[in-house]
């Protein structure tokens, strides 16, 4: 199932509402949109929020969606337990949540300490304990790394949504492995994404469903696809993970992209004005066990994209 990605820093949300339309009619299958307080760069310019988004996409489209969040700081688990529930009840079957540790871009603004890695899992750990229990119609009460007092949900869907696993690294996707319902990673070369694939099996997650989150530049010329990818997503080829994590202002992933040359976007962005390279690309990640990608043209010119991949690579790719 091939899915279009919502990027809520890069455009309104008004105009990702006609942007889904639009890919839902152009035959994607499936979307998801981030989850951010502010963008990656302060030249992207937006970050709308995501949960009222969904809604409303929700109701405009007959699409499954999702979105990826981090509770525990700027969330607290409950209130998104909440807000999945409603959804879910809303419109049973659609939606789905993945759950990851977070980046201090996003949840700096609570005015907390920023927690290191391993204390940001085990957060995250109790966190998802606290979820479960409340979508199952327990009565929580928990305190650790969270707290909560008595928490209960009263609108609970039939079914609750599947909770997936946020994971870049093959370590994070082993210990995802052991509690996520699935697991969402982003797209990279083979050999590195089918670490992350192996590592997840490993830890746990064999026979689970997986996705894929694919940034990719697709234009006219290759040209044209190279420079759209660096102007608008280099912020996101920074190699450091902690970098990423750690960093709270898109002012410092600006300063620090500046240092980020045309020649590195291949290692986060597929770059590429063939489309049979695009259909290569999506067929590699079949084959791998992913069985929803979620592509993410990180150019500007949106409808051009919906237009061009749904008459170039969507059809063969459903043939096959």
């Amino acid at each position: 199932m091939i899915g279009y990605h919502c990027s809520h820093e890069q455009h309104p949300p008004s105009r990702l509402l006609a942007l889904v339309r639009a890919a839902e009619q152009a035959g994607f299958q499936a979307a998801m949109c981030s989850d951010h307080i502010a963008p990656w760069s302060v030249g992207q310019g937006h970050s709308g929020f995501a949960w009222s988004w969904l809604g409303s996409a929700l109701e405009a489209t007959r699409l499954e969606l999702g979105t990826v969040c981090a509770p525990g700081q700027r969330y607290h688990p409950a209130i998104i337990a909440q807000a999945a529930a409603t959804l879910a009840e809303m419109y049973p079957g659609r939606f789905w949540l993945a759950l990851g540790t977070g980046e201090a871009l996003n949840e700096h603004i609570t005015g907390g300490a920023w927690p290191d890695r391993a204390a940001r899992r085990a957060r995250l750990r109790e966190c998802v304990d606290v979820m479960r229990a409340l979508l199952a119609g327990e009565t929580v009460t928990h305190r650790g790394l969270v707290t909560v007092h008595e928490a209960k949900l009263y609108s609970l869907p039939r079914t609750p949504p599947r909770l997936f696993g946020a994971a870049v690294s093959a370590d994070t996707a082993r210990w995802v492995g052991s509690w996520a319902d699935g697991l969402i990673t982003v797209a990279r070369p083979e050999k590195e994404l089918r670490q992350v694939v192996d590592s997840f099996r490993e830890g746990g997650g064999g026979g689970k469903p997986m996705f894929l989150q694919a940034a990719i530049s697709f234009e006219p010329t290759q040209e044209e696809a190279l420079s759209e990818a660096h102007r608008n997503w280099r912020t996101n080829v920074i190699p450091s993970s902690d970098f990423n994590a750690d960093t709270w202002s898109p002012e410092l992933f600006d300063a620090a992209a500046a240092f980020v040359r045309r020649e590195d976007m291949a290692r986060a962005v597929r770059i590429s004005a063939d489309p049979g390279q695009h259909r290569a690309w999506l067929e590699q990640d079949r084959r791998l066990g992913f069985e929803r990608i979620l592509v993410h043209h990180v150019g500007m010119n949106q409808p051009r994209f919906i237009e061009a991949f749904s008459r170039t690579v969507l059809p063969e790719l459903a043939q096959r």
